[in-house]
């Protein structure tokens, strides 16, 4: 059975590239029918954040990806596991007890970088004795535990189910820490146990993973063990081509939702960073992504991460949805923005904002006008070529009109009404159209006055338009 892991640090909100690592995990996992299981890696415990887990958690239910909650593990309750392996590789001279305080190695690395050598550990402390370790110990010197490399110069190659054939050679790696001084884990170390025990079959991460390998297959070998098959994935980019930063868009994927854009967008959105379906299709529901993902479709080159491109998305989903489903994910957006509000005239005045939306908060930031009193000056009642007079007369009959009404039965009545207006009294449609729909939203730019009209109904759009009367009239 394929089981995948995503398994963060908890150092903070989980960002876009995190996401997109878990998303890849996951859809992986379901498209193959396996598993999906979160692995908390809380070994570095100087840049823990309290509150991270909760985020990491947060942000894969919001995008409704299920993991298997009963193998979910936190690597800081598993100390005594990687201390066993790490005694196993110790007694085996696979490992080696290291003394090098920080200020010698940042010595040493300040020498190398001089002398425009590669940095790494120069294996001081390998050649030490048993003699030579139980003194230092006694003299109370602290040890981290790190690697032995083969001596022999040799190739690791894997088969990377995105890159293809991965050939890097051994002798450019230097011995690693496994263990550090406070008693946790590398991330080299816990990884690679973890990934065996919990019987991980495909590690997929990002392709800074790469000279890091080796490494782990070294670690595998050592200890006995097949490795997982790995899929490194290429970076993300912003529309420049530079490294993607907080003006790309790569900011927590929570604050996504608080922007108002759709779960289902950004992991549709997410899953085409890298992977191409083969098709022209660009919109997937999550049944639809989970069916047709496929690793070997990921390429190599870097992702770009075209916020036009989300937004698009985002915008055709809104459209697609029905505007009761709508009014749902504008409640679950802002509750509080729907409170004490008529629920047909939110329905109505989504129906006319749902072409324009992009965002849920498009609707919540730029529709209060359907719903409160509104102020405008009464020059912008006056379209630029039309005249004070003109524009009181064409307001006034299309009062006239609606008076003669029972109802707005739809926008397309309502337009028919102002035309109707337009033609019997000699006026433009400046004269009438434009006046009528400042004087319903008290807008500059905004719908349509019939679309406004019918979704404010008779009564209100009589009352706003008598309002707007009174100001040229004043």
């Amino acid at each position: 059975m394929v089981k995948t892991r995503f398994a963060p640090s908890p150092t903070g909100k989980p960002h876009v590239g995190n996401i997109r690592t878990a998303i890849f995990d996951y859809l992986y996992a379901k498209s193959q029918k396996g598993q999906f299981i979160l692995r908390i890696e809380d070994t570095d415990r100087e840049r823990m954040v309290p509150e991270a887990v909760k985020y990491i958690e947060e942000s894969l239910s919001w995008l409704g990806l299920k993991w298997n909650d009963e193998e979910k593990v936190h690597q800081s309750d598993r100390l005594k596991i990687y201390n066993e392996y790490t005694e196993k590789l110790l007694k085996e001279g696979k490992a080696y007890k290291c003394f090098c305080t920080k200020e010698r190695l940042a010595e040493l690395r300040e020498e190398q970088i001089k002398s425009k050598q590669p940095p790494g550990y120069d294996a001081c402390c390998r050649k030490l004795t048993k003699e030579d370790v139980e003194k230092l110990e006694k003299e109370g010197k602290t040890s981290v535990i790190r690697f032995r490399i083969p001596e022999k110069p040799g190739e690791i190659t894997w088969n990377d189910t995105i890159r293809g054939k991965v050939t890097i050679r051994t002798d450019i790696q230097d011995d690693f820490i496994i263990l550090k001084s406070d008693g946790y884990p590398t991330y080299h170390l816990a990884s690679v146990v973890d990934d065996h025990l919990m019987d991980i079959t495909t590690v997929i991460r990002a392709e800074e993973w790469i000279p890091s390998t080796p490494k782990h297959i070294l670690l595998y070998q050592s200890l006995g063990w097949e490795h997982p098959k790995f899929a490194h994935m290429p970076h993300i980019v912003g529309k420049d081509r530079s490294k993607l930063s907080k003006r790309h868009g790569d900011t927590a994927i929570m604050d996504y939702r608080e922007n108002g854009y759709l779960a289902d967008t950004m992991l549709n959105f997410l899953a085409l960073l890298g992977w191409n379906p083969g098709t022209t299709q660009e919109i997937f529901s999550k049944e639809e992504l989970e069916k047709t993902f496929d690793l070997k479709k990921v390429g190599k080159s870097p992702a770009v991460f075209d916020i036009e491109k989300l937004n698009w998305i985002n915008g055709e989903k809104i459209r697609a949805m029905k505007v009761k489903d709508l009014m749902k994910k504008v409640e679950d957006f802002d509750s509080d923005f729907l409170k004490g509000k008529d629920t047909a005239l939110v329905e109505r005045a989504l129906t006319v904002m749902q072409t324009r939306m992009v965002t849920l908060k498009d609707f919540t930031e730029n529709s209060n006008f359907f719903f409160n009193d509104i102020k405008y000056s009464p020059k912008l009642l006056i379209f630029g070529k039309s005249t004070h007079d003109a524009t009181l007369h064409g307001l006034k009959s299309v009062l006239k009109a609606l008076e003669s009404q029972k109802t707005i039965t739809s926008g397309d009545s309502a337009s028919d009404t102002m035309k109707s207006v337009v033609e019997a009294e000699n006026l433009s449609n400046g004269d009438v159209f434009w006046p009528v729909r400042v004087a319903l939203s008290g807008q500059e730019k905004s719908p349509s006055p019939n679309e406004i009209m019918w979704a404010l109904g008779r009564e209100k759009s009589i009352e706003r338009i008598k309002t707007a009367i009174k100001l040229l009239e004043g």
